[in-house]
């Protein structure tokens, strides 16, 4: 029986391919996403072997964005995206405007058009969705004020790129000056109008529905069902928006997790789409890797390093001189520059477009994609240094601030590290009933609510040395651990057992894999989420019958 396997042997070969290469760069020390990259190229027209099917990588890849960007939006609020608008439109709109014209002087350096050289700069100036967020994800930044205007700059970018796909076809299509300036305008009328009434709708309409919808998904107990809800309203919302109101899927997805964020459900739903959105990721970085051609390396190495550094460092300077401008401290400028040091799904759309209308010569195509490349394969490297930066900055102010708060106060009881879900009512439990209390928190957001609840508050890293002696572990009885991440949590407290033997470890553990290493490392006590609940419902059935 014969069968048409094309979208079944891209999937195959994407997937299998960067697990490979994913394991590969994972032993070797580096960042996955140069395994996923070059699993791309491996797989993709300009290497020998099996080809996989490059449009429909593309589309895969899409539905990445699209899981990704509704995550971000289950996260996020209309009030955290209006926070950042005073810093993130006018950054992202000069941000943008220097690195398109960077790039408008690589191409007339080149030779090419103006036209052709202002497309090929544009293309350079907005940064990929899906590397921006992994990154902040990775490092838990998304809810940080860090990680909002991060976000924000790149809804704004979103938008521009949107009305940048609609005017350069009212420009370049062949209609020739017959619409002239006029026609130009009713172009960039109509698309404004389509976005605020997307955006109306979705909070009109679409922020009654939806959550209504998920409830009674909700109620009705199906697990399967609710996980089906949630990934109909994602894709779903995404797909109208483009259709109906000519936005970008990341757009709509974007708003449908912001709605669905508001309610209750929201943590549920972004764990119920974790596993495809990872997978739908990892496609995106094989796509890319895809598109890639090596002899480009060879053939224009100038023009290549050249076109890497406008992404790289031009538009990263220019991100950071815009938000050190507006008065933000140096920790949140390198954040937000270091996310947009790289170019993804937007450029290449653009630049096939700019190719397509014959505006843009090929080759500038060529190096968009080299740049992209080579930019998402530094940007970890980039990242992480930038964040080893921040923390060494970051480290002094927590020791002044703690010494403020800490002079009257006598040596901490009780350490608690994480003041999120867990933590947070941990915290206000001690603190109702006067316990001293010290918080180790690395997000500003919430080290300002432990303050606000009663407690002492060390803004750092716990898994630092440095940062728990400054806690005052070594004096502390009792260290609790509230934070989920079992690993970082092993590593906690083998560094505390060495400064402070006495001292009673208590941790908190997801599976009997994690209960085991914390023991071994040398916990006290773990608590297990799902066996406590256990316990307690045992009793209450057994203390209700007599």
């Amino acid at each position: 029986m014969p069968h048409d396997t094309t979208l079944i042997g891209t999937v195959v070969a994407g997937l299998g391919v960067a697990f490979l290469m994913g394991a590969l760069a994972h032993r070797l020390k580096i960042s996955p996403i140069a395994g996923y990259l070059l699993a791309g190229v491996m797989v993709g027209p300009f290497t020998p072997g099996f080809v996989a099917d490059t449009g429909l990588a593309m589309q895969l890849a899409e539905i990445g964005v699209i899981l990704l960007m509704f995550g971000v939006g289950l996260h996020f609020s209309l009030k955290d995206l209006l926070s950042v608008r005073k810093i993130a439109v006018p950054g992202a709109i000069v941000q943008m405007a220097v690195a398109t014209g960077l790039g408008i002087g690589l191409g007339l350096w080149l030779g090419w058009s103006l036209a052709g050289s202002a497309v090929f700069g544009l293309a350079l100036s907005v940064a990929s969705t899906v590397v921006l967020l992994r990154a902040l994800q990775a490092r838990d930044m998304v809810e940080t004020e860090k990680g909002r205007i991060a976000v924000g700059w790149l809804i704004v970018e979103d938008l521009a790129m949107v009305l940048a796909l609609v005017l350069l076809p009212a420009l370049f299509g062949g209609g020739g000056d017959e619409g002239g300036s006029a026609g130009l305008l009713e172009s960039a009328g109509i698309v404004a109008l389509k976005v605020v009434g997307f955006v109306a709708f979705m909070l009109v309409v679409a922020r009654r529905i939806l959550p209504w919808v998920l409830h009674w998904v909700a109620h009705t107990g199906s697990r399967e069902l609710f996980r089906l809800a949630v990934l109909a309203i994602a894709l779903g919302v995404a797909f109208g928006a483009a259709v109906v109101f000519d936005v970008s899927f990341a757009l709509g997805a974007f708003f449908a997790g912001m709605i669905l964020g508001e309610t209750q459900l929201s943590r549920r739903a972004a764990e119920e789409t974790l596993p495809l959105r990872d997978a739908f990721a990892v496609l995106f970085f094989v796509s890319v890797g895809m598109l890639f051609d090596p002899k480009v390396l060879v053939e224009q190495p100038g023009p290549v390093i050249a076109t890497v550094a406008i992404i790289v460092f031009g538009k990263s300077l220019a991100a950071w001189a815009i938000v050190r401008a507006f008065g933000h401290p140096n920790q949140t400028a390198l954040t937000v520059s270091v996310s947009l040091a790289q170019i993804g799904e937007f450029s290449f759309i653009l630049a096939g477009l700019g190719v397509g209308l014959k505006v843009m010569p090929a080759e500038a195509r060529d190096l968009i994609l080299a740049g992209s490349i080579l930019s998402i394969l530094f940007n970890p490297l980039f990242f992480t240094l930038a964040v080893r930066r921040i923390r060494s900055e970051e480290a002094p102010a927590a020791d002044g601030d703690a010494d403020v708060e800490a002079v009257a106060a006598e040596p901490a009881r009780t350490v608690l590290i994480g003041f999120g879900r867990v933590g947070s009512h941990i915290g206000e439990l001690l603190c109702g009933r006067g316990e001293t209390l010290t918080v180790i928190e690395d997000q500003k957001d919430m080290a300002a609510a432990a303050g606000a609840a009663g407690a002492t508050v060390i803004v750092g890293n716990a898994a630092s040395e440095s940062v728990l002696r400054q806690a005052g572990l070594d004096t502390a009885s009792t260290l609790l651990i509230a934070i989920p991440e079992g690993v970082e949590a092993g590593a906690i407290v083998r560094r505390a057992r060495a400064i402070n033997p006495k001292l009673v470890i208590v941790a908190r553990a997801h599976s009997d894999e994690e209960v085991n290493d914390l023991v071994r490392r040398g916990a006290d006590h773990v608590v297990m989420a799902e066996r406590e609940t256990a316990a307690r419902m045992a009793e209450r059935a057994l203390l209700a019958r007599g």
